[in-house]
């Protein structure tokens, strides 16, 4: 910005006089065009630096433009070139004022009352003084609220000083702290944004911004903030240690995250276990660990995770909510992994509780009517447990069932009539539960609680006549019992 309206102080410069400047510039001014109205008073200045209307009609332009801290030093030039010029006296009062530098403040009230001003100035100074003496007042008792550890009405007293003293970046940096210390994270983050801004090169207010964030769980916000530290002194020793913590951290979870994406349970569970290891203090990075692996616990039931896992998803899932039992996200997870062990009740009850707290949520209104029709499914023929195999069970898990079942109910086997006619029942059972669960649409419809060999749920997949009909397919083939295996 600056090196623009150098450029156009150049550029202006070359034509025209000092007035010429100086006239160009109060119009532009008074139509708006600030940028154009402070090229010219660049020039004026550059052409007359003894011209303290100059630096004035400047500094009007950067303080209309919000530009109060180059707006200071036109002023004091003015000030110093033209001491009586009370108006721009009682301006640069008013700035120091609102940066909270009160004594200078107030020596620069004190001389436009002794300059013979107009009643208007001497009114708005006699005003400012004393404001300024009820804000020391304020500030006094401000501190001592803060060093007896009274944060809630320090706090209180600074919100008065910093109304006035916006500027202020020792009173908010106070105020920061104390908002820390009553847990106000919001209100410490707002102060100390604002203090980062005010203030050149403070490493300490971005260093305190990254470690606000890190407690609060915001591991990118952390390494951000901790960033814009090491920008300005690669050298920090606070900035760069934190950094590496959040650093290491912020990669785990962004690669956990990933792996989740990926559907790589295993490897995503993992990892988050990594990162409560790596943080292991930080109330909010071991819930978000425990969640994801609630969350990466269902999945993994429905990829075929080791047996010694399947409770685990439910495990940690139960460790989330007795912290927050209203954390719909986990009521939602925990149905899924319930859902996968066949706790239907349960995944029922945990899917009505995340309805009361997560209303037109249709996942849950999905997931709840599953979980009925799973549940009066149960009650009913049940495929994964006519082959004795899980429901995440892979295809090659259920090929292999289908085949041992199939040779030991063969009706081939069985010379009593009795027996037989129950083997061909059993064996029907077994093609059917062989042909819905190796059919990726049909086990999908199945495990969303429809049957498709039921004609009342499926009529497209009637099956017609005896064991003849499901799929085209004959499990005895042509003649009687003449079965012959054909797995596919």
């Amino acid at each position: 910005c600056c090196k623009v309206d150098k450029v156009r102080s150049r550029l202006v410069k070359v034509d025209g006089s000092v007035d010429h400047h100086m006239e160009m510039g109060k119009k532009l001014l008074a139509a708006g065009q600030l940028a154009d109205a402070l090229s010219h008073f660049h020039a004026a200045v550059d052409g007359d630096p003894k011209n303290y209307m100059a630096y004035y009609r400047r500094a009007t332009v950067f303080l209309a433009m919000g530009k109060s801290k180059s707006a200071l030093p036109d002023l004091s030039k003015v000030i110093e070139l033209k001491p009586d010029f009370t108006s721009a006296q009682l301006q640069r009062g008013n700035l120091l004022l609102k940066q909270g530098r009160l004594d200078e403040a107030e020596s620069d009230y004190k001389k436009v009352l002794k300059s013979n001003p107009s009643q208007k100035e001497e009114r708005e100074a006699q005003n400012q003084l004393r404001k300024s003496d009820e804000i020391q007042r304020l500030l006094a008792q401000a501190h001592d609220s803060y060093n007896s550890r009274d944060c809630g009405t320090a706090a209180a007293l600074l919100d008065a000083v910093i109304e006035t003293c916006v500027w202020d970046v020792a009173s908010r940096e106070m105020r920061a702290e104390c908002f820390i210390e009553t847990g106000e994270m919001g209100k410490a983050i707002s102060d100390l944004k604002a203090t980062s801004k005010l203030k050149n090169d403070n490493t300490q207010a971005f260093y305190k911004l990254s470690t606000i964030y890190y407690t609060l769980g915001d591991h990118e916000m952390s390494l951000n903030e901790v960033r814009e530290c090491l920008k300005l002194d690669p050298d920090h020793k606070q900035c760069y240690s934190h950094y590496k913590q959040v650093r290491k951290l912020n990669k785990q979870i962004l690669s956990a995250e990933a792996l989740i994406q990926e559907q790589r349970y295993e490897d995503a569970v993992n990892k988050y276990e990594a990162v409560m290891k790596t943080e292991p203090d930080v109330h909010h990075f071991t819930v978000l660990a425990k969640e994801r692996i609630c969350h990466s616990g269902g999945g993994k039931c429905v990829s075929g995770s080791e047996e010694k896992d399947k409770y685990r998803a439910i495990s940690v899932c139960s460790e989330v909510l007795q912290t927050n039992p209203e954390n719909v996200n986990t009521l939602k997870d925990r149905a899924e992994a319930y859902i996968q062990e066949e706790r239907y009740e349960e995944a029922i009850r945990d899917y009505e509780a995340a309805a009361k707290h997560g209303e037109n949520d249709r996942q849950i209104k999905e997931g709840l009517e599953r979980a009925q029709r799973l549940l009066k499914q149960s009650k009913k023929r049940d495929y994964y447990k006519i082959l004795g195999v899980k429901r995440s069970a892979q295809k090659k898990e259920i090929i292999r069932a289908y085949r041992k079942l199939a040779q030991q109910w063969h009706p081939d086997n069985f010379q009593d009539p009795e027996e037989k006619k129950q083997a061909e029942k059993k064996f029907i059972d077994i093609a059917q539960a062989k042909e819905v669960l190796t059919d990726p649409e049909m086990r999908t419809k199945f495990d969303h609680g429809e049957d498709p060999m039921d004609p009342e749920s499926q009529q497209q997949h009637n099956f017609h006549g005896g064991f003849q009909g499901f799929q085209g397919f004959n499990p005895f083939g042509s003649g009687p019992f003449s079965f012959k295996f054909g797995f596919n």
